[in-house]
Parts: structure tokens; sequence; C-alpha cells
């Protein structure tokens, strides 16, 4: 069955109306405790990116974060290149620097760790156009993922292995992104990344992360397609990839939500035997009404149906948002209103207070079966 498509009139109106709903997520929800708290009474773990230099400038920030989170991520800190300090600054060298602030203070408040990402098409240094050829390009791999994994052997929870490796607008047969990866090792490449970031460390969990596969819409069911593809590929190969992680960068003006299509895709990958992380959930707000009540009630459904469908897969096991406040989103940079107003795609307010996006969140951990 598919989606059904609304004008953006009538989606306006019914969102009006849904504020009067006794049921909706507006309500505050009963009790204080944190979101990791419900979401480990289901053996889920709970936790978000985090921006590392935030750690010591804004302290209520980082009160936030080890109030509500078990697990954390560095939105920058092992990215090979993000300005102003790339984890790689040279073919030889390496700057541990920001990933260690990160690491060091997750570790120092009892949360796991997550690493992203060991392989991507972006954030490359200036250094890996002139340098890299097909002559080279493994053994360059191979000297950061020994290097990044083993560093943190037997620390980390997961890594983020190879990210956004799927674009099948691309044109390539197996709906593989056109990369510099990619034309100089072949699509080989992703099973390689794998095989020796297990090596450097057998204990973490690998998992392959990308983002357009929410929606009943003609890209996002290609690119389902092309990652069960990659998935059974990778299985089929002795692959050592242990999880799929989804990025959920949703979209509060987007009508076209189907639970089914989602369910059975989710279904898809557990039955591969490969559990599931949310990694990277958000929901923008740019094309939503001004008026802030009408907003949030509209970011915290799409939360709430989100939410609904993934926790009902067991081999879910986690859910990371892309933040933790409004303050600190990538979204204010990368996907601004027009009408100059601030952005309101996560759970806390910019002033670190709890929103209708969090009341969401909670009831969906309270609600969701167990693991």
């Amino acid at each position: 069955m598919g989606a059904v498509i609304i004008g953006k009139k009538e989606l306006k109106r019914q969102q009006i109306l849904a504020l009067d709903d006794p049921h909706c997520e507006c309500i505050k929800y009963p009790g204080d405790k944190s979101l990791k708290e419900r979401a480990a009474k289901k053996k889920i773990l709970f936790g978000t990116a985090i921006r590392h230099p935030l750690l010591s400038t804004d302290k209520e920030y980082a009160r936030s974060l080890i109030e509500e989170c078990s697990i954390l991520v560095s939105e920058w800190g092992f990215k090979w290149h993000v300005y102003p300090k790339p984890l790689r600054p040279t073919p030889q060298s390496f700057d541990f620097a920001a990933a260690d602030v990160m690491y060091n203070f997750a570790r120092s408040h009892g949360m796991k760790v997550r690493g992203h990402t060991l392989v991507w098409y972006m954030s490359l240094p200036p250094w890996f156009e002139k340098t890299v050829n097909r002559q080279n390009a493994k053994d360059i791999l191979e000297k950061h993922i020994n290097t990044v994994v083993g560093r943190y052997r037997g620390k980390m929870h997961s890594w983020d292995v190879v990210n956004e490796a799927i674009e099948p607008r691309d044109g390539h047969p197996n709906g593989l992104r056109k990369t510099p990866w990619l034309e100089f090792i072949g699509e080989d490449y992703i099973d390689l990344a794998f095989r020796l970031a297990h090596k450097a460390d057998p204990e973490a969990m690998l998992v392959y992360n990308d983002y357009g596969l929410v929606y009943d819409r003609p890209q996002d069911e290609a690119k389902r397609h092309a990652v069960i593809k990659l998935l059974k590929r990778l299985k089929s190969q002795g692959t050592p990839i242990h999880a799929l992680g989804l990025q959920a960068h949703l979209d509060g003006s987007e009508t076209r939500f189907n639970h089914q299509i989602l369910k059975d895709f989710l279904a898809q990958v557990a039955n591969l035997g490969l559990k599931i992380m949310v990694t990277e959930l958000d929901v923008t707000d740019k094309d939503l009404p001004l008026d802030i009540k009408v907003r949030d009630r509209i970011v915290a459904k799409a939360y709430s149906n989100y939410l609904k469908v993934v926790l009902e897969e067991p081999a879910v096991i986690a859910i990371l948002t892309w933040g933790l406040n409004d303050k600190h989103s990538w979204l204010n940079e990368f996907q601004p209103r027009k009408d100059g107003a601030s952005v309101r795609p996560l759970p806390l307010d910019a002033g670190g207070k709890r929103k209708f996006a969090w009341n969401a969140m909670a009831r969906a951990f309270d609600t969701a079966p167990s693991r």
C-alpha cells in the first residue's frame, strides 16, 4: 500500500488540528528519567554526535550529554580532514587531539564511543588528490585503518567503516557511488575496509552507514534495494560486517512515510543476521510553519512515527541523534530557514531544555518492546 500524498495546505491544517490531540507529543511526559535510562530499560543505547570544542566552552551542553546519553560519536574528530584539526594532515602523519578529547570525555563519564568514519568520499585532505592513485590507494587506506582503529583497539563500541557508498543515480550496475576509492581500488574497497578494520580491532562492531532509506519515494526505494544488494554480497563473501547504520535525517514537511515499507526493509536487514543502529537522527524544519508550537509538534510527530516503526524491530540496538540541542545542530548551517528563524530539529532547545521531540522519544522508548 503506497503512502497517501496530501497538499501543503491540507498538511498544515491537519498539523494545527493535531495540537488539540490529547495524546500528542506536546504533553509533558511523566517522570524525570533521562532518555538513556528509558532506552536502557529496553536494552537499547541512546546517544548523540558531539562537537568536541564545546565540551570545555559550554558547560550546559556537557551537562546535557552526561545526563541524557550512554554513547557518543564525534561529528568531526575521526574524519580524514575537517578544519581546523584534520585527523590526517599529511600522508605520513595523524593528529588525534580532537578525537581524544571526545573519547576521554565519554569514557570519563561511563559512556561508550563510536567512530565516524573510516572510509568516505568526502572530507578527504588536500593532499589526497595529488598523492593517491591506483598504485598506492590500498596502502594508504591500510595505513589509515590500521593506525586509527589500532589506536583504540578494544576500546570502541563500533566504527562506521564505510559511509555513503551507495548512489544508484551514478549508474554503476551495483548501485555504487562513484568515488576515488571505487576508481582506484574497485568495488572490493568496501570488503577490504571491513577486513582491515576487523583485523585492527576484532572486538569492535563494524557498520555500513548510509542515508536516504526512509521514505516512500523512488530514489529511496532504489537506494534500499542497492543497500540490501550490497549487504547480501558482503555477507556471502564472509566480510566481517556486523550492522547497518541508518542516518535518518528526517524531513518534517515530508508526507511520504510508509510504515510497512520501512518495517519490511528493516526485517530484510535483520534476516541477514545484522544489527541495526540509527546513527544520525534529526528532523529538518526548514519548510515548516514559523509558529514554534506548531513546528515543534510536527517535528515531534516525525520522531514518533519513525521510532515507532524502528523500535518494533528487535535488531535495532541503538538510537543516536545528530546533535542533542538546537543551538549546535549542523542544520543551522546546512539547511537554514528562509525566514531567518532558528532551526529546532533536536530533542533539546538552544538552552538545553526538553522539547516536544524529547517527549516523543521518551514515549517511544517507554513503549518499545525489549530487545
